[in-house]
């Protein structure tokens, strides 16, 4: 008996092994080309000794990273199709160029808002003495800036989706997929920070290892949200 299940067993196949480099190579090539799409972040970040202290600068450069967004989401869209025959960097450079307009009207309005919710939290926090009902302000900015960014983060991820739907439409749904799935939310929040974190403190390392696996669960949570409102459409 154990004789013939041992015989049985053939072993992982290529399409595994296919399937494994096809993740492996991704998010490698995804790693760089999220570097280079955003070269001017991840020079100032290596530069820099302590970003927090020129937050509105860190976050003004920023500006680049919803575009490489939508490349490297392109890139796991390939990924889903194609499997182990993917081609990363084909995919990510098309995604960037057809995303590109939409993400970027969604980089710089996210932008914005944050510098002006983060002036904001600046400024109650310098002032809590004197302005009545500031410890009631602090996490209602801190909230605003959580839903910006999950919005825009799920919207992105729309744009790749559902590339011929208009931007407005995108953003309704992204917003009803935040607030109805908020756990999924919470969950990209987590994982954003955890980028964050390792690309503050160890630049090179952080963004060379950290960001495509990250995002591949990002996109996979936000895929799958926009699936099921379709399905059930």
């Amino acid at each position: 008996m154990a004789g013939q299940k041992r015989r049985r067993w053939a072993g992982p196949g290529f399409e595994t092994f296919g399937s494994i480099f096809g993740f492996i190579y991704t998010f490698l090539a995804g790693n760089a080309l999220l570097a280079v799409a955003n070269a001017p972040l991840v020079l100032s970040l290596s530069l820099v000794a302590d970003p927090a202290a020129a937050w509105p600068f860190f976050l003004a450069l920023s500006v680049t990273i919803a575009p490489s967004l939508a490349g490297i989401f392109a890139a796991f869209k390939a990924l889903n199709d194609d499997g182990g025959a993917v081609k990363p960097v084909a995919a990510f450079l098309r995604g960037y160029k057809r995303s590109f307009a939409k993400a970027a009207v969604l980089g710089v309005g996210a932008v914005a808002l944050l510098l002006f919710l983060g002036v904001d939290l600046a400024v109650v926090q310098n002032n809590v003495q004197n302005l009545p009902g500031a410890a009631l302000l602090v996490p209602v900015i801190v909230v605003a800036a959580a839903v910006t960014v999950s919005l825009a983060v799920t919207a992105i991820a729309g744009v790749v989706l559902l590339p011929e739907t208009k931007l407005k439409s995108i953003l309704k749904a992204s917003l009803y997929l935040v607030a109805q799935r908020w756990y999924l939310s919470v969950a990209m929040l987590i994982l954003l920070g955890i980028i964050v974190s390792a690309s503050v403190m160890h630049p090179v390392l952080g963004i060379a290892l950290a960001p495509a696996p990250l995002l591949f669960v990002i996109w996979s949570n936000a895929a799958y949200a926009f699936h099921a409102v379709l399905r059930s459409a």
